[in-house]
């Protein structure tokens, strides 16, 4: 067993050493990487941070046969395009979005609203979801997966995943209700 793979499994098995001696690993690689791609520091800075956050977040889930630096890649490749994406959208509809250029960011109380409603979102996917569900809904809700992909990855049907998802979603639009 490789270096690599012994560290996984110790972060698999929630030891925060082993995670940071690979997040110094591969922190800068991982940061060039996505500056390559999105052509700004800071937002590299941020995707970077997100996808060894993700690692940590779905830890239990690592397969330390697989290579890690391809674990992180395929992750911050996600995040580079939900930010493009996110950035296409902007831009394409800015006169219709109110206050263009005041973010939710500016507002304390605003900012306050949403990390309390991510917190709850949080908890509602890990208390009130099932495991399978979980795991399919995270892959494509979190780590923008598409539905093939998932499938493939899970050795699961198409229809499966599709099922899943909507499962995981109409337990959190009902569980939801309460707070909107």
């Amino acid at each position: 067993m490789d270096k690599e793979s012994a560290l996984l499994i110790k972060i698999k098995n929630s030891d925060k050493i082993a995670f940071q001696k690979l997040f110094y690993e591969f922190h800068d690689t991982l940061f060039r990487f996505v500056a390559y791609r999105v052509q700004d520091g800071e937002i590299a800075k941020d995707i970077t941070q997100e996808t060894f956050l993700r690692v940590w977040k779905n830890r239990k889930d690592l397969k330390p046969q697989k290579s890690f630096f391809s674990l992180i890649a395929r992750i911050s490749t996600n995040l580079c395009y939900d930010h493009f994406r996110y950035t296409e959208v902007r831009t394409r509809h800015k006169e219709q979005i109110p206050n263009y250029g005041i973010s939710h960011y500016d507002n304390p109380e605003e900012m306050t609203q949403l990390k309390h409603l991510e917190k709850i979102i949080h908890k509602l996917v890990n208390d009130k979801i099932p495991q399978k569900c979980r795991e399919v809904f995270i892959l494509s809700r979190v780590e923008g997966l598409s539905n093939r992909a998932i499938a493939k990855q899970l050795k699961l049907s198409l229809r499966t995943v599709e099922n899943q998802i909507y499962r995981a979603l109409k337990i959190l639009k009902k569980e939801l209700e309460k707070y909107l």
